[in-house]
């Protein structure tokens, strides 16, 4: 997976700023509903059916407010894009085509960092191994590793700090060599199954996804420098849009939003590996280097973000996969699971960027608009919307 490092965001696109975010447009419609008036949602692809939950009055604008604008940004956004949002308190989900499949790319080392760690709790695993990282072992894109193994003709660390490596710095051949140690691609899925994680499919590992998106068969030799590009360049232009639309079209290593807000619920509250696991997870997320201004670049002082990003290749201006996911928590310690992913777009990154920015600002007016409020006793329900 390619991440991109951007520092800075240009101008939001003029579709963002007229979401209306500000606290007197949400105040306004507060004001609407306590007076018996009918919240008006922003203009949404799909006609939207709410299912009523058993809430205040109170917390029901809020959530009202926020699927508004969830629906909003999906539907103005130039690509194919995925949103859903959870509170994590109540179960309570907002989402747009949160049912479909959109290209992980590096939101797939999640899965693998799962599995590595689940391994070790069960004593199957130890991440304090050394190991030694050779020139086979190098894959392609986005690897600074290589320049160790290169180097010294090898690279001797340990499970663990290559853990750290592939999430916080997105490091493809780190993540590939944990992913390989931890049971490869079918360990992976035998977590999720296990788990009981839905809407998540695992890939063949790096090197086969990113030649297969490409049109391409793997070579050892596409691992050194800038060898995979350049074999890529010589692809007949047929082939590789045949290919790269087969895997938009149907990712082989697909999530939905939903599926994958579920899980980082499940991780928050400690289902799926032990505390100290969870706790290193989501310490590790935290300090995450890639896309500093997607979800990250959204936070209010005081607001915290643990998450994974993920970038796909390029294709006659399109690009396949532009993702992040994580988990917010507010000053207060009110958590929320975050995934924004794009499919196919040509919008420029800053575009991409400023609706995922979007997207946390919205959850932060969702919790400010729940301060003083308390939850009715029931069960939450999803709002739902379709796909497009």
């Amino acid at each position: 997976m390619m991440e991109t490092y951007v520092r800075t965001a240009k101008a939001v696109p003029r579709f963002l700023r007229l979401v209306p975010f500000a606290a007197m447009a949400m105040a306004t419609q507060a004001g609407a509903a306590a007076q018996g008036e009918p919240i008006q949602l922003l203009p949404s692809k799909q006609n939207l059916a709410s299912q009523p939950v058993p809430v205040s009055p109170q917390m029901a604008t809020a959530q009202r407010i926020l699927d508004g604008q969830v629906q909003s940004l999906g539907a103005a956004f130039n690509g194919d894009i995925g949103i859903a949002v959870k509170d994590l308190q109540t179960g309570w989900t907002s989402q747009f085509d949160g049912a479909t499949y959109f290209p992980q790319q590096s939101v797939s080392k999640f899965w693998v960092t799962l599995t590595a760690l689940d391994k070790a709790d069960r004593g199957e695993l130890d991440l304090q191994k050394q190991v030694t990282l050779q020139r086979e072992d190098l894959t392609l894109f986005n690897q600074p590793i290589a320049r160790l193994i290169k180097a010294d003709g090898g690279y001797t660390t340990t499970l663990s700090e290559l853990i750290r490596r592939a999430m916080q710095h997105s490091d493809n051949t780190c993540n590939d060599f944990v992913l390989w140690r931890a049971g490869g691609p079918e360990a992976v899925r035998d977590f999720l199954r296990e788990k009981g994680i839905t809407g998540i499919r695992f890939g063949p590992g790096e090197r086969l996804l990113q030649s297969q998106i490409a049109g391409m068969n793997w070579k050892q030799s596409y691992s050194i420098g800038n060898a995979f590009t350049a074999a890529r360049a010589s692809v007949p232009t047929e082939t590789r849009k045949t290919a790269f639309d087969r895997y938009i079209a149907n990712p082989i290593d697909g999530a939905t939003p939903l599926g994958i807000v579920d899980a980082l619920d499940m991780l928050k509250k400690g289902k799926l590996l032990s505390n100290a696991s969870t706790q290193r997870l989501l310490d590790i997320m935290a300090n995450t280097r890639t896309g500093p201004q997607r979800l990250k670049g959204g936070l209010a002082p005081g607001w915290k973000l643990a998450h994974k990003t993920g970038t796909g290749q390029n294709f006659d201006g399109a690009t396949a996969g532009y993702n992040d996911i994580g988990i917010l928590t507010a000053p207060d310690g009110r958590s929320y699971a975050v995934a924004v992913m794009i499919r196919r777009t040509y919008a420029p990154i800053p575009e991409r960027m400023a609706v995922m920015q979007a997207t946390v600002r919205s959850v932060i007016a969702y919790q400010q608009n729940l301060q003083g409020y308390d939850v009715a006793g029931g069960s939450m329900t999803r709002s739902s919307s379709g796909t497009h």
